[in-house]
């Protein structure tokens, strides 16, 4: 059964979807559910979305498994046969491809790269023509000075763009939402959130945590950071390239 998300997380999430044109009329949905917290909160906002929009949409889901010891999604599976949507469950070595195959990019970088193609696939076999992520404005803001620190470009995640192949679409409904807004929703309904315990991403501190944690030092002393990241991030979330 789906859960209500409550209003002060679906007015952002609605916002999003209609400033950045996520979803039009008979567009077939797949949300890439991995099994945290971001990605569960997303499928239930899309699902009461769906009920209440003026448009018709079909939505489902799909979870890749990497094969690895220390991440097994494998319980979202009695949990989506619940929901009742169709749902896709794929299960690929990802970790011991990787292991063989990397070569200079990092494990995290390869691995996300292999999900993604495994997602495309899926979508396209099935006739899905957009992908929904589950990337929220703190993900967006850490992306965003992990570029301008360590990559010298402004630059985060778009909100909605088409691939380079040009036959899917990929939205990100959850830009202008905040992560404790989805944390507090995964526990009041108890959504049967996965840990995802790679050891190849916590075996040591990543630029990311050290952006996150500049960002909550910051919000700390100026409470309506993230207010003003918004509009300097919706320029970046279009696409619009501010590097000279």
């Amino acid at each position: 059964m789906f859960i209500k998300p409550p209003k002060k997380l679906l007015r952002p999430v609605g916002k999003a979807i209609a400033e950045f044109d996520m979803i039009k009329a008979n567009d077939r949905l797949l949300v890439a559910v991995s099994g945290g917290k971001d990605s569960l909160s997303l499928l239930h906002i899309l699902y009461h979305f769906q009920q209440h929009a003026p448009i018709a949409f079909k939505l489902g889901a799909v979870t890749i498994d990497p094969q690895s010891d220390d991440f097994d999604p494998s319980p979202l599976k009695a949990y989506l046969k619940h929901l009742g949507i169709e749902y896709f469950y794929v299960s690929e070595p990802v970790v011991h491809l990787a292991q063989k195959h990397m070569k200079k990019d990092s494990f995290c970088a390869f691995c996300s790269r292999m999900r993604r193609g495994l997602i495309y696939k899926t979508a396209r076999q099935h006739d899905y023509n957009v992908i929904a992520l589950g990337q929220h404005l703190d993900d967006l803001a850490e992306s965003f000075l992990m570029s301008a620190f360590h990559g010298g470009h402004l630059k985060t995640m778009k909100a909605h763009y088409v691939n380079d192949e040009g036959d899917l679409r990929i939205i990100r409904p959850l830009v202008f939402a905040r992560e404790r807004q989805l944390m507090d929703f995964a526990i009041t309904a108890k959504l049967p959130v996965i840990t995802d315990n790679c050891p190849a991403c916590f075996a040591q501190p990543t630029q990311r945590v050290q952006m996150k944690n500049l960002l909550a030092t910051q919000e700390s002393d100026y409470p309506h950071t993230f207010k003003t990241l918004i509009s300097t991030l919706k320029p970046l979330m279009r696409g619009e390239d501010l590097n000279g």
